[in-house]
């Protein structure tokens, strides 16, 4: 990965790629789950704090066979079904697992694990089996290019369910490889085979599901395949997505029924959508709440902020956390609000900036107005009354009221409360100086 952060922690839709493999393994239910850590272990327990989780530190990196050797302890005295599985693998699922461990129960094996057919198969162990189709061996890529294997397209997916008690007696028998030193858990399935036992390969239905994540290339590829899965979810439960290959929904978005969603969109965080939205194109929402008609039009970024139902965003407007529009209100082209509620019906259509302020019903909000806000110590609110009407190029100086149907005019710049029903001027007296140009032009000329 080329990285200083440990590979299991590299995100994927913004969540460590070993949790997916978490969830997946706590759908099943496990008695303890124990996660073997070696590189950057301080990193991946505080990554995973809060989690039931038992930790095991594998000091020296010297194979998978060793990895499980360090959890020896705490399968000891064990009796049922250990599953093994790579935390570099965030594509499994949790029906793929189980339908794995009903195989392995119902045929009393003592060793199953999964496979998959890869058009290439290359990097990854091939598994080679008999005239009957038992599986016989895992040959790994190195010495299947050696035996001339390349054509066997069926490999290890890397996720093994044994009978806790064999695996505690085989792993005695691991030996180094010659090559590099390491103990390999493929190893076991000849100890299996050696011992009489009964060895199963489960063909995952997904060959996706067995990818491992090596290098960035990969991890995106991976994201791919996750947002693709999520976006044919969404649009299974009516949800239209117009270009689903250049959406990104992230694991715990919610979407209600006939929205639709836009090409180039990014749904983040805990958002939630409601139904018969228009999302997009081009937009980013973040830990967001929308409620049903709502809609967000061309490149507006939305984060921790509450839309109302029927509520219009955009073209270009940015939604920074605490921006909490009242139903039917709407926020236009290069409008920013920020910890700010706007009332029902009240529009910002333009080029505004809204921070700190309590807006009522009704308001309209004119171009290039702004709430000074902030003094350059601390913040103060702005508060503007129902069905006030504040005129283009205002600057409102807070802390600053406007009443209830007040006016504003344009070009003001308002520093003291408007009271309800007023008229509130704040600018200087025109002043119109004859023929200055022409003196100015002249001047100019000569330098």
């Amino acid at each position: 990965m080329r990285s200083s952060i440990p590979k299991v922690l590299h995100p994927l839709l913004s969540k460590p790629m070993i949790l997916y493999v978490l969830e997946a393994v706590k759908a099943l239910d496990p008695e303890r789950t124990i996660v073997v850590v070696g590189r950057g272990a301080e990193d991946v327990k505080e990554a995973l704090k809060g989690e039931e989780l038992v930790f095991v530190l594998q000091q020296q990196q010297l194979g998978t066979g060793h990895a499980v050797m360090q959890a020896r302890a705490h399968l000891d005295g064990f009796s049922g079904t250990t599953l093994v599985l790579y935390g570099d693998t965030p594509l499994l699922r949790a029906e793929t697992l189980k339908e794995l461990l009903d195989l392995h129960h119902r045929e009393g094996a003592t060793l199953t694990l999964m496979t998959a057919l890869l058009p290439d198969p290359i990097g990854y162990g091939r598994i080679l089996r008999d005239a009957r189709g038992e599986l016989v061996e895992i040959v790994e890529d190195r010495e299947a290019k050696e035996r001339d294997l390349q054509d066997v397209k069926e490999v290890n997916g890397g996720v093994y369910a044994f009978k806790t008690p064999f695996l505690l007696s085989a792993l005695e028998e691991l030996r180094p490889s010659k090559a590099k030193g390491e103990y390999y858990l493929t190893d076991l399935v000849a100890v299996a085979r050696r011992r009489g036992e009964k060895v199963l390969g489960f063909r995952a239905p997904d060959p996706t599901e067995i990818l491992g994540v090596n290098t960035r290339a990969e991890l995106a590829a991976a994201q791919r395949v996750l947002a693709s899965r999520i976006a044919e979810r969404w649009m299974s439960e009516g949800v239209t997505i117009e270009a689903p290959e250049t959406v990104i929904i992230e694991p715990e978005v919610q979407i209600g029924q006939d929205t639709v969603i836009r090409p180039f969109c990014y749904l983040r965080g805990s958002t939630i959508i409601g139904r018969r939205c228009t999302i997009g194109p081009h937009v980013e929402i973040v830990d967001s709440r929308l409620a049903d008609e709502v809609t967000v039009r061309f490149a507006c970024y939305i984060t921790e902020s509450v839309l109302e139902k029927g509520t219009t965003v955009g073209p270009f407007s940015h939604l920074r956390p605490g921006a909490h529009l009242e139903e039917g209100a709407k926020v236009g082209n290069f409008v920013e609000v920020k910890k700010s509620r706007l009332g029902r019906g009240t529009k910002a259509n333009h080029l505004a900036y809204i921070g700190d302020a309590l807006v009522g019903e009704g308001v309209n909000i004119g171009a290039g107005t702004i709430t000074c806000n902030y003094d350059g110590f601390r913040k103060h609110p702005t508060v503007i009354g129902d069905r006030a009407f504040i005129g283009s190029n205002v600057a409102l100086v807070a802390p600053v009221k406007v009443g209830e149907g007040a006016l504003v005019g344009a070009g003001s710049v308002i520093t003291k409360d408007v009271p309800p029903g007023a008229l509130g001027v704040g600018r200087a007296r025109q002043r119109n100086l004859k023929r200055w140009v022409a003196k100015w032009m002249r001047r100019k000329r000569e330098g």
